[in-house]
């Protein structure tokens, strides 16, 4: 047997194993699975992506919404009165999105020595906003006119300016419905004494009055039985009065009442513990303007 040299046998050991890596190689190539082709006429299904609205746009509030925030208070003043009628306006929630309705109105008088936000310190529009939003108020409408000119000449003439100018001015520019059935008046101290003497004088213009620690000017005292024998039953307004047990106008207060009650006027009287003071009117302010509203929720 022919022996084989060691050059001979390494160069044998190589071709061997060249064979074996190649036989290797194609068994790796032919078990490799085969890859799935998508047809080119296949159509890709597409997720669309969300749309975002830019970060300026300004949603549209519905009236569900705007009734969750509160009512708007503008304060203005009436150039064209003499003196300049300075007055604050509340307009109830939902005021701008509903531009086709519109609203009673209430005019709220502070007492002698304040201003214009007397009522509003007090909480009346707080009060309002809270019946409006509960849905236990239909909304209205709230002007707070200013009288700080009481104590000279030109305060004898608020009444005047507040019915021929302020009242006309409100219907032209606000939404109101001028009609006294939607129109009422209040004050507290002068202002109920105010409130007395154009809601008996004008019902043309009030339906409804509120009188709150009740100071009734000397010159009205005796006229407030003419006033209303004067007026027609049917036009005769609706009428709330309170005051406190230790008021200094208790008595001058509880001579206007027996005059409602001996002229067979409809009216609510209530005497509750306290003073001529802002403490006793922030206490009852809920009240008032529940039976404000009460005027209006039924109509």
């Amino acid at each position: 047997m022919r022996r084989m040299n060691s050059r001979q046998a390494t160069k044998r050991i190589a071709i061997l194993a060249t064979l074996l890596f190649a036989l290797s190689a194609c068994s790796a190539t032919q078990a490799a699975p085969t890859p799935t082709v998508v047809p080119a006429t296949a159509t890709p299904t597409l997720t669309p992506l969300p749309t975002f609205a830019p970060s300026t746009a300004t949603p549209t509030l519905t009236p569900i919404a705007c009734l969750a925030k509160p009512g708007r208070l503008e304060k203005s003043i009436l150039e064209s009165s003499n003196p300049p009628q300075e007055f604050i306006v509340y307009l109830p929630p939902c005021y701008a999105e509903r531009t086709d309705k519109r609203y009673p109105v209430l005019y709220l008088l502070h007492g002698q020595t304040y201003t214009a936000d007397q009522w509003i310190r007090l909480g009346a529009a707080k009060a309002l906003d809270n019946l409006i939003m509960s849905g236990e108020a239909t909304p209205f409408i709230l002007v707070f006119p200013d009288d700080h000119y009481w104590y000279t000449p030109a305060g004898t003439t608020f009444g005047a300016r507040l019915t021929g100018e302020l009242i006309p001015f409100i219907d032209e520019t606000y939404r109101s419905i001028p009609d006294p059935r939607y129109r009422a008046i209040g004050g507290l101290s002068r202002g109920a004494g105010w409130a007395l003497n154009l809601g008996l004088t004008r019902p043309d213009l009030f339906s409804a009055i509120g009188l709150h620690s009740l100071a009734v000017f000397q010159r009205d005292a005796s006229k407030v039985a003419g006033w209303i024998q004067s007026m027609p039953p049917t036009s005769r307004p609706s009428i709330f009065m309170d005051i406190g047990d230790n008021d200094q106008e208790l008595a001058s207060a509880t001579q206007i009442e027996s005059i409602f009650t001996q002229s067979d006027v409809s009216h609510e009287w209530h005497i509750y513990t306290g003073e001529h003071t802002e403490d006793y009117w922030s206490a009852h302010v809920k009240e008032y303007i529940r039976w404000y509203a009460e005027q209006w929720n039924n109509q």
